[in-house]
């Protein structure tokens, strides 16, 4: 029998009934759907981390003191057993050392209490080498950043984030030329940070860079038991997207000659390049959606067993026009063919209303989240679409193999 003939009854049969068609793809309907919204909300969270790891700088090398194992938190103070020194820091910023490298900042990060007349917030305090704004792309939108006269004279000045001026200047004074007190230590405001916003490593606003000096000798104890002052982690810029890895291994053949580590012997220091970073987050959201999805499809499995059951109540129903059908000739693979385009098509249908239901459902993710990039992709479409239809051939193939060994006699004689 022609394709078109046999699109043609598999489409009034379904038309007969049109309830219970309707009813049957709802199952489809809504885990295509469901997979659709899943997988492009996972998709957004991919995008949405890789950005901002991207947006912590361009083409960085993070460097911790202490082995890997030693890793647990924030990076705050000087790890006083593996430590990682200014000097440490320098020496990555020689071009012989570490040709590979673009500019290394340095930076020691505590927690204080600071204070402008009657606000007090307690907030992050990083002492920061000059061109920590280059490498880190922490700019100031008003005044000027830490010079290297304010590091070699260990100055009281600082360079405040957007939330912490909005805390401490709730009326809109003007902050720059005040003078603010962190752990009661007087600083004069000679700067304030464009704005960063919030990500996935908490309020990048809610923050005050000083001095590198004058954080490790005015405010926290950074000193080490040989007299050299510790760092909480350097920042190593490579020259290139390419030339991450090789500033990597430069890095650490640098630092454990600097050290005198035996090559037998682990690294009392941690380098993470940020695309290992956005490697080992893209991997969790990654399952994260693979899981998801699999949630969803078990949607699409309840959707083909329904598929399944209408399609036997269908050959029950419908016995004696198959008996007739064949008493005219129709071959079993006629017969067979029918009852498999019926349960496809059904499935198909229920993809493509899932379809666009799954893709209102990921703009209206996205309505309440701006910042999460979500988006419909076509292979996700594409994966659904396909899915739907496999389900429609598995789950009508049954009833179709049922019907086409209906016996005529047997099928004419049915009441």
């Amino acid at each position: 029998m022609p394709i078109g003939e046999l699109l043609r009854v598999a489409w009034r049969g379904l038309a007969a009934n049109k309830l219970r068609a309707a009813l049957t793809m709802l199952g489809i309907i809504i885990g295509v759907g469901a997979v659709i919204t899943l997988l492009s909300v996972g998709k957004g969270v991919e995008r949405y981390v890789t950005a901002q790891f991207q947006g912590i700088g361009s083409n960085l090398l993070f460097v911790f003191p202490g082995g890997p194992a030693d890793q647990e938190g924030p990076p705050v103070g000087a790890n006083r057993d593996q430590p990682l020194t200014n000097d440490d820091g320098l020496a990555l910023g020689d071009p012989v050392l570490v040709p590979s490298a673009q500019g290394v900042a340095l930076e020691y990060l505590g927690f204080a209490p600071v204070e402008y007349s009657r606000e007090t917030m307690n907030v992050q305090v990083s002492g920061v080498s000059p061109n920590y704004q280059e490498v880190r792309q922490f700019y100031v939108g008003e005044g000027d950043f830490i010079t290297e006269a304010d590091e070699r004279s260990v100055a009281r000045i600082a360079v405040l984030g957007q939330t912490v001026v909005r805390t401490l200047f709730p009326n809109g004074e003007f902050p720059m030329g005040q003078t603010i007190k962190i752990s009661q230590v007087p600083f004069k405001v000679v700067g304030v940070l464009e704005a960063q916003g919030g990500s996935l490593f908490g309020d990048q606003d809610s923050i005050v860079l000083v001095p590198l000096t004058t954080a490790q000798q005015r405010l926290f104890n950074a000193r080490q038991p040989d007299g050299r002052y510790g760092l909480s982690i350097v920042y190593v810029q490579a020259r290139s997207g390419e030339a991450m890895e090789s500033a990597a291994r430069e890095v650490a053949a640098a630092l454990r000659e600097r050290h005198d580590i035996d090559f037998r012997d682990e690294d009392d220091f941690t380098v993470v390049t940020q695309n290992d970073l956005i490697s080992a987050f893209g991997e969790v959201t990654g399952v994260l959606t693979i899981f998801l999805g699999a949630i969803a499809g078990i949607s699409l499995l309840v959707g083909g067993i329904g598929i399944m059951n209408i399609m036997l109540v269908s050959v029950t129903e419908r016995t004696r026009e198959i008996g007739l059908r064949k008493a005219v000739g129709a071959r079993r693979r006629d017969i067979l063919a029918q009852f498999l385009i019926e349960a496809v098509t059904l499935a198909l249908l229920g993809g493509m209303f899932g379809i666009a239901i799954g893709a209102a459902g990921s703009y209206l993710v996205a309505s309440f989240q701006p910042d999460l990039p979500v988006a419909v992709t076509l292979d996700s479409v594409l994966l659904a679409t396909g899915f739907s239809a496999a389900i429609g051939l598995f789950f009508g193939m049954y009833p179709a193999v049922r019907a086409s060994a209906l016996n005529p006699i047997d099928a004419l004689r049915y009441e």
